[in-house]
């Protein structure tokens, strides 16, 4: 339990610091930024508590929110996706593996893992710029956001973790 929360608080300073000091400031054509922080929530395994997952998702969207002066926009719609991972988690995974598999590619498989990571990227992508925009009268420039983040956002993902697992 104690590696476990290591490990965590770990990947919870380094995405925020990745997020704040680096992608925060990439804005390919206008609109679309990398939003990475949302990969902690993804790799949150089967067994991982409802709660904590909540918990964890939470404080990681105030830090982000801390950081890069978006107020509620990342904990409100990084809150809502931990709310649903375990759910979007649960259909990609056979209903006969065992329960405390861990969201990868060696695990699921490639196009499973990249179908979930979609799924909840671009459900993160949709809250924060729905949130941030707080409007609907330029639904280009709302659309081009969430496709372009959410493009550039699973691209990262896909990257880190097939670094990640060789």
């Amino acid at each position: 339990m104690t590696a476990d929360l290591l490990k965590r608080t770990a990947a919870f300073a380094t995405l925020c610091l990745v997020q704040a000091l680096v992608l925060n400031q990439i804005h390919l054509f206008d609109c679309a930024t990398p939003l990475l922080y949302v990969y902690m929530v993804a790799a949150f395994p089967c067994d991982y508590p409802k709660w904590a997952v909540l918990l964890w998702a939470f404080l990681l969207g105030v830090a982000v929110d801390t950081f890069t002066n978006t107020p509620g926009v990342a904990a409100a719609s990084l809150t809502a996706v931990a709310a649903v991972q375990p759910y979007f988690l649960a259909l990609f995974i056979p209903a006969d593996a065992r329960e405390d598999i861990r969201p990868n590619m060696a695990e699921m498989g490639a196009l499973k893992y990249c179908v979930y990571i979609v799924t909840l990227v671009l459900l993160h992508c949709l809250l924060f710029f729905s949130i941030e925009m707080f409007s609907f009268f330029n639904l280009l420039q709302w659309a081009e956001c969430v496709l372009g983040s959410a493009a550039l956002t699973v691209i990262l993902i896909l990257t880190l973790e097939s670094v990640r697992t060789k």
